[in-house]
């Protein structure tokens, strides 16, 4: 990379340079000078480069989209009936087809109105306005209106709007929702090195990064999509979401209703014509029928309402699901890839422990009470180093401001009775060096007393160790630092590392009296006096670790992948039960010599593994090399470095308090709380909503056999028998009366263990032949005998016999629509039947409970009501060519529901008994086995 004058590198180590040399080069190379550009220039360079944005590069075309739904395989059958209906003149109902098409296009095309903006949310994180010179005069700007080239002024609060090299002064700067790190970064125009990677540079500073502290000048020197935010944007363009395994599957059953569709139609015309010796004009009706029989028209609609229920159930727990077959594809999830920070933990620091010579104080608000503490004097002292070298600030009344670690380290600091009121801490201090990421430093210069200063330091304790010649001992005061005093420092730090905390190393070194204050960090950081250390904990969040249990007992496999530090992450896994002792963990450096193919077999190879320092590419890369594995994939996330590989994934989660708006655009899951448990609590929904998508697939392709039937027995009647069914009434029975009971069993309630049972394959089908052989030739056959039943007894006691018309004006065509409303009916009331055995695969109805699903009672007794309406409505009568049997003729259909439910209850009693005998044999093998 060799953008901000190519100082940039990929090396594994920094090479510092002049920063006058390396800033005079860049203003040169961006012609620029240090009091900025003219306004003229600014202008022209507008035009140049563009304005300051993120832009989409391809729009939608949503024309484009709704055909594609209009093309569905189920649809192009449905364009097929009617065209030919329209070919035999019945214009009606080829409208009442035409008119389906559209609701289910109209249904799924809405939902793909919900498509991501990822790449139009990223542009919030630029600001609106910024402060630059133009014509030697400070003046504020439209953000959008930036140009390389132009000089910024940065100061605390501001969220930056351009890539930046600074060019005087120091800020800290907020980048974790660029590279994931929760922990503000010094950045300063005194500091320039090369061969580090990009965001790592300490002059540096990027578009959508907040200032946390200070003030400073730079440089523009690249803006809108040719930052790293930019690169960012381009890498989500370049994600395309794949179908999710519901999706994939309904498309497959789509083509395999069509392909058999298509066969019986082709089948049965010539069979019509030829043997039954039907005209034409009959033999295409007859297809017409055969088609819309055979097409499940109410099958899309009836999926997208019941994850909508789904949807809005979930949003109810605090999981608000953008896609709504991103709940089905929750329940064959296998692996979910997780963030550390602001996921597993809540993203705060507290001060947990200390450590001074020969003591560990574990620092709790019931327990500790510094006056009766053995080690009060060096407690003190480590209040005072911990209270100095720190800028946060911890005000009665007001709520912390600063660094999390710095305010738990004051935090600390006051329970040592020291002074945190920031006020006198800044009338103190006499000088400061900044935190610095290579040294693991920061020091103080502060006056203790009217004619003497201290050095005070903190930071990592190998470091801080090394610069100290003297410990405190347990009276407080300073003696010789042996390899016994160090070992024994050492030791006390890996015992907290041991339990995942955070410590920190103190050590002050008063001046002599005319000693001069340092100005150079060398001439400050020497000498010291060791006093002791502090252990913080960023806390897993409540229930995390029960979480991770549940998705290990469900064969969910939990894979970190954090820009946090490598041990900070292997220790937060260990803690909340993601890993054991000795994870396999991949840091940065290590994952780019990796090749597709060894990221693969590191994967596979290794049960519990941890990605740390890991860049946006890594996370997309590991996302991709999971799903190319087989994997369904949930990430999480919650930076705007997370957006590509939460559109990569399967289900991209994104936290919904702490993340940010392009992680939650980019994501297909929004947890509101912020709570990983509610993925678990998410995945057993997914399994839930997957189960009862078979049952409701069952209960409708059961129709298919008696919506079909009819038509088989008026082709085969070659004229002498009516058609007993309209294509009309096919249509109502399809979309009218199927829908409200296939939706309620949408709500039946999860099967026992659906949780201990592993994840589903990607490829396991949705539909099996077992679940067909049920459905088409069990249930529906007995809906279709009872059906043809009905029509028939209505018929011949109205005097009819093969052969006596029943045409409009015909003595008998009233007897006939009574007949063709009895089928009508009876399948409504098969319908009922079939919509209890459904509830159940193997189990007795009285297991689950008649009565437990009340949504599907209130969609029979709707069902009930739309019947009336259908038979005793007269616009309906006129358009379905219904007509009120005899009351002494409906009290029969009371017997139908009872038939097919207990045809099935007995047919599952059957299975059962044959299972339990098949089980018996082994358990007396076994049994004998066991024997001596």
């Amino acid at each position: 990379m060799s953008r901000a004058n190519g100082v940039k590198g990929q090396g594994d180590s920094a090479i510092t340079v002049d920063p006058e040399e390396a800033t005079a080069r860049l203003l040169r190379d961006l012609r620029t000078t240090p009091e900025g550009l003219s306004t003229r220039e600014a202008q022209r360079r507008l035009l140049q480069y563009g304005p300051n944005s993120l832009r989409r590069r391809h729009k939608r075309r949503w024309p484009a989209d709704l055909a594609r739904q209009l093309t569905h395989p189920l649809a192009l059958l449905l364009w097929l009936a009617a065209g030919l209906l329209l070919i035999v003149g019945s214009h009606v109902v080829a409208a009442a087809v035409v008119l389906i098409i559209g609701l289910n296009a109209a249904f799924s095309f809405v939902q793909e109105l919900q498509a991501e903006r990822a790449v139009e949310e990223l542009a919030k994180y630029l600001p609106q306005h910024a402060r630059v010179e133009r014509d030697g005069a400070m003046t504020e700007v439209d953000a959008t209106q930036l140009v390389p080239g132009d000089i910024v002024l940065i100061q605390e609060g501001d969220r930056i709007a351009a890539d930046v090299r600074l060019l005087d002064g120091a800020i800290d700067v907020d980048m974790s929702a660029l590279t994931g790190e929760s922990v503000p970064v010094l950045r300063s125009a005194a500091m320039a090195d090369a061969n580090v990677p990009l965001l790592s540079a300490h002059e540096l500073v990027f578009s959508g990064a907040n200032c946390t502290g200070g003030e400073a000048r730079g440089v523009a020197f690249a803006t809108g999509m040719s930052t790293e935010i930019g690169r960012i944007a381009a890498l989500s363009q370049r994600v395309k979401p794949d179908q999710s395994p519901l999706e994939r599957q309904v498309r497959r059953v789509a083509w395999l209703i069509a392909a058999v569709s298509v066969m019986l139609a082709l089948s049965f015309i010539p069979l019509a014509t030829l043997a039954a010796h039907l005209t034409l004009i009959n033999s295409l009706v007859f297809a017409a029928g055969l088609l819309a029989g055979m097409v499940p028209e109410g099958l899309l609609p009836v999926i997208t309402l019941a994850l909508a229920v789904a949807v809005r159930q979930l949003a109810g727990r605090g999981a608000l699901v953008k896609r709504l077959s991103a709940v089905e594809t929750l329940g064959c999830t296998d692996v979910i890839c997780t963030d550390k920070t602001g996921t597993l933990t809540e993203n705060r620091m507290i001060p947990v422990a200390a450590w001074v010579p020969e003591q560990r104080i574990d620092i709790d608000d019931k327990a500790f009470d510094l006056s009766r503490s053995a080690v009060r004097s060096p407690l003190e002292a480590l209040g005072v180093v911990a209270a100095s070298c720190n800028n946060a600030r911890l005000d009665d009344g007001d709520d912390p401001a600063g660094d999390p670690t710095e305010i738990a380290i004051l935090m600390a600091a006051r329970r040592f009775g020291a002074d945190t009121d920031h006020g006198h801490r800044n009338a103190r201090r006499q000088t400061q060096f900044h935190f610095e990421p290579e040294l693991k430093l920061m020091s103080t210069v502060d006056q203790v007393s009217d004619t003497s200063s201290a050095i005070h330091t903190k930071g990592a304790p190998e470091e801080v160790l090394s610069l100290c010649n003297r410990i405190v001992d347990a009276d407080g005061h300073a003696v010789a630092l042996d390899e016994a005093g160090r070992q024994q420092v050492e030791a006390a730090v890996n015992s907290f590392a041991a339990d995942g905390l955070r410590v920190l190393g103190f050590a002050q070194r008063e001046l002599a009296a005319h000693e001069p204050i340092p100005r150079q960090r060398r001439d400050a950081e020497r000498d010291l006096c060791f006093i002791g250390l502090l252990a913080l904990l960023d806390p897993p969040r409540a229930g995390v670790a029960d979480a991770v249990a549940k998705c290990r007992t469900a064969g969910i496999r939990i894979i970190v992948i954090t820009g946090d530090h490598p041990l900070t992450a292997a220790a937060i896994a260990r803690r909340v039960g993601i890993s054991g002792d000795h994870p396999t963990v991949v840091t940065g450096d290590h994952f780019e010599r990796l090749t597709e193919q060894q990221l693969a077999t590191l994967i596979e190879e290794n049960p519990e593994v941890i990605f740390a320092r890991a860049s946006p590419e890594a996370k997309l890369h590991i996302a991709q090399a999971l799903r190319d594995g087989g994997h369904v994939v949930a990430m999480t996330g919650d930076g705007v470095n997370d957006a590509p590989a939460l559109r990569c994934a399967d289900i991209g989660v994104a936290m919904g308090k702490s993340g940010t708006d392009v992680a939650r655009e980019a994501a297909t899951m929004v947890l509101t709380d912020d709570n990983f448990s509610t993925i678990v609590t998410a995945v057993h929904a997914g399994r839930r909503i997957y189960d009862n998508v078979r049952k409701f697939i069952l209960y409708i392709f059961a129709h298919a056999t008696p919506e079909t039937v009819p038509f088989l027995v008026f082709a085969i009647g070659g004229g002498l028998v009516p058609l007993p069914l309209t294509v009309m009434q096919i249509l109502a029975f399809d979309v009218g009366s199927e829908t409200l009971p296939a939706l309620s069993l949408s709500r039946e309630p999860a099967e026992p263990g659906i949780m201990a049972r592993p994840p589903r394959r990607r490829d396991e089908g949705v539909i099996r032949w077992p679940m067909l052989a049920r459905a088409w030739l069990f249930l529906g056959a007995i809906v279709a005998a009872l059906a043809m039943a009905g029509f028939f007894y209505v018929l011949v006691k109205a005097g009819w016999h093969p052969g006596v018309p029943v045409d409009p004006g015909a003595p008998l065509h009233h007897a006939y629509q009574q007949a063709t409303t009895m089928t009508f009916l009876g399948m409504m009331a098969g319908q009922i039947g079939t919509a209890f055995a459904a509830r159940t695969q193997r189990a007795s109805l009285r297991s689950v409970g008649v009565v437990t699903n009340r949504y599907l009672l209130a969609g029979i007794a709707a069902e009930i009501v739309l019947a009336a309406v259908f038979v005793y409505a007269p616009p309906m009568q006129a358009l379905l060519g219904t007509a009120p049997p005899p009351a002494s003729d409906l009290v029969l259909l009371l017997a139908y529901p009872v038939i097919v439910w207990g045809a099935d209850e007995f047919m599952r009693y059957v299975l059962r008994k044959r299972a339990q005998r098949e089980d018996q044999p082994d358990s007396r093998r076994s049994r004998r086995g066991m024997r001596p």
